[in-house]
């Protein structure tokens, strides 16, 4: 395919991120969409550099962040294949919106100073697709320019799905036994088509790509099944205490899969 052609999108994702989950309010309805959320930007604020420079959100959905980076200053152009994300983050109305595919971004070389890809990589099942979606990261960004990527870890499910007692379910407990063969989320399981990452796979896509070694965060950290379970919903001593628990976490990479997402970070070649 050629560079300059939007790959297509997968058709079960356009109809869940279109028609049956609000991704608008993923971050903010409870406890775990806020643990992510603020996590999320704790890392960023560490790597991102200094207002004013040019942020690529490729895969921004609604344009949560993208909204929080442009109100820190940021030019912030937000890039997402799903019309209704499309039209949703336009409302905001403070940085520029763009449809597009991670695989095929339309930027010029070179011409941003990071990008964010928060969500493309874990929707792309293929290999070759998550490669070409970091490799269009690493044309668009700037030398020394920061790429950051999110996962989902390949235990996520297991965890939440545990953490929500909804494991007693024999349908998704037999769904979750085959995760470990090859990480490919089936949509019967009430999420859309998904790839769940071990720590080795990260790694492995970003040399796929041709890109140096990332260093991986923890994103919710260990206490990311207490928070999954609702069960501490209005407690703000326990999120803390997970936020606390993650940052922590930082120096020990063996506590890596014990959280939902990971974020990997990396910078191009100088």
């Amino acid at each position: 395919m050629d560079a300059t052609q939007s790959p297509e999108l997968n058709p079960h994702i356009a109809e869940y991120y279109s028609e049956r989950y609000e991704e608008a309010d993923r971050l903010s309805v409870n406890a775990f969409g806020r643990l992510e959320r603020e996590r999320t930007k704790q890392l960023l604020l560490r790597e991102l550099p200094p207002a004013p420079a040019r942020i690529l959100d490729v895969g921004g959905g609604p344009g949560v962040y993208a909204a929080w980076l442009a109100h820190l200053g940021y030019d912030v152009t937000l890039i997402d294949p799903v019309a209704r994300h499309c039209e949703q983050a336009a409302e905001y109305g403070t940085f520029t919106v763009q449809t597009g595919d991670a695989r095929a971004l339309q930027a010029p070389d070179a011409s941003a100073d990071a990008v964010l890809l928060l969500g493309p990589l874990y929707h792309l099942i293929e290999p070759d697709d998550r490669a070409r979606a970091l490799r269009e990261a690493d044309r668009v960004v700037r030398p020394g320019g920061l790429i950051a990527a999110a996962f989902i870890g390949r235990q996520t499910p297991i965890l939440d799905l545990a953490a929500k007692r909804k494991i007693n379910d024999d349908a998704l407990y037999a769904l979750l036994g085959t995760l470990d063969q090859h990480g490919v989320n089936d949509p019967e399981s009430g999420f859309t088509v998904a790839h769940f990452h071990s720590v080795e796979q990260i790694r492995q896509d970003f040399r796929a790509a041709d890109l140096a070694e990332p260093r991986l965060f923890g994103i919710e950290g260990p206490l990311f099944p207490l928070i999954a379970s609702g069960l501490v919903e209005d407690d703000p001593e326990a999120f803390e205490a997970a936020l606390r628990a993650a940052r922590l976490a930082d120096d020990h990479p063996e506590l890596l899969a014990a959280g939902g997402h990971l974020l990997a970070v990396t910078h191009r070649a100088l």
